[in-house]
């Protein structure tokens, strides 16, 4: 490869020796192997992640309070280091040994921290997910809870970036022999993949993924595979998927009940005049009582206890509490409900249905956040592209 002009990006150019070098970064981050075969996929990768560079390079020279300095680059060095257990002098070694130029290396690391900042500041509120997309997230997951779901990895070429349907596919199916090879495949998604996952904290993990959500070919090959195991190269409309199953499960599911409650303790052997009582000082307070109020009214009345019992598993409540936990409207109140320790009326104050290692909710809202803040950084970058005077020599 010469040392002559690659490319023009509105006037400023990419080198031979800037393609080489990122495709040496690429090689060494994704740790791939390269071959005669996948050598043109490798620097068709580095070719527009140098023109998305220069791109990003030119946009954040609009912003002059934007600066990163050489500390910013050190520390992050450092991490990358450390995340590789070596010190950051043998990690910059290790690179210079694979032929990589520290100062290229460190302009590449200055970017990416500049345009992490500057998405971050321009889409950061308009990222934030609402509190009805929470909900509905929450919603959907709560009713999945019971399909099978599928723990995957991904990985997808897409075909605008890389020259067409027939180079995605080409270059999916060199990235499943190097994953067979051994090259991590977080590292391979990381470099390659332009599925927003790419980007997250664990590169190309799309989480659990419900059945019945899944496009029909990536269905189709997901149902040959076992988990631990790399799916061949599928085609979609655009691109092409590389799917890593990471694990599998039936879908099961749980009724969640949040409910609070007054009470007048009374023993088993209580008489009917008693209990008679009772039940005339609970209907007297039902009358009006909400899920906000019952707590306090329970401490304003006489010989009666409030508690807020939390949200639980609807089959581990109390066989007393159980049908009108089911089937009861959320907000409403129980009628004196007769227990061993006394009667009680019961505020159902939320249900949902929840299934294994169902997420949070500051889980879900940071998850949405994050795809939506990779959805309007890629449609920023998109429109720089689109607007940009880009020449292939």
């Amino acid at each position: 490869m010469a040392d002559g002009i690659v490319a023009t990006v509105n006037d400023q150019i990419i080198t031979g020796f800037d393609l080489r070098q990122r495709m040496l970064m690429l090689i060494a981050s994704a740790q791939v192997q390269p071959t005669e075969e996948n050598l043109p996929a490798i620097q068709q990768a580095a070719l527009n992640n140098l023109i998305e560079d220069r791109l990003k390079a030119q946009e954040m020279t609009k912003f002059k309070q934007l600066t990163v300095t050489a500390a910013d680059v050190d520390e992050e060095i450092a991490d990358m280091a450390r995340r590789a257990g070596a010190t950051p002098a043998d990690y910059m070694h290790f690179l210079q040994e694979g032929g990589i130029n520290p100062d290229a290396f460190r302009e590449n690391l200055r970017i990416e921290i500049g345009w992490q900042r500057l998405t971050g500041g321009r889409f950061g509120s308009r990222a934030r997910a609402s509190t009805l997309q929470i909900d509905q997230e929450i919603r959907r997951l709560n009713e999945a809870a019971a399909q099978p779901q599928y723990l995957l990895g991904e990985i997808y070429i897409e075909a605008a970036r890389v020259g067409g349907q027939q180079a995605a596919l080409n270059g999916a199916r060199q990235l499943v022999q190097q994953i067979i090879q051994g090259a991590p495949f977080q590292a391979v998604a990381q470099q390659f993949s332009s599925a927003p996952s790419a980007s997250s904290r664990v590169p190309g993990d799309a989480g659990w993924v419900i059945k019945a959500s899944l496009q029909p070919p990536l269905q189709a090959a997901l149902d040959q595979l076992q988990p631990g195991q790399l799916s061949n190269p599928i085609p979609v409309e655009g691109g092409v998927y590389i799917l890593y199953l990471r694990d599998k499960r039936d879908g099961a599911s749980t009724s969640l009940a949040s409910l609070k409650q007054v009470m007048v303790e009374l023993p088993e052997a209580a008489t009917e005049a008693q209990i008679t009582a009772a039940t005339r000082t609970l209907e007297a307070m039902r009358q009006g009582l909400t899920c906000d109020s019952i707590l306090s009214t329970a401490r304003a009345t006489q010989s009666v206890t409030g508690a807020d019992l939390g949200e639980s598993d609807i089959a581990n409540l109390a066989p007393q509490f159980q049908q009108f936990a089911r089937t009861s409207e959320v907000g409403a109140i129980s009628t004196p409900i007769r227990t061993p320790l006394g009667l009680h009326l019961v505020a159902l104050c939320g249900r949902r249905v929840g299934g294994p290692e169902a997420p949070s909710r500051q889980q879900v809202e940071n998850r949405l956040r994050g795809q939506n803040l990779s959805v309007l950084e890629r449609r920023y970058l998109r429109d720089i592209r689109n607007d940009a005077l880009i020449e292939f020599k």
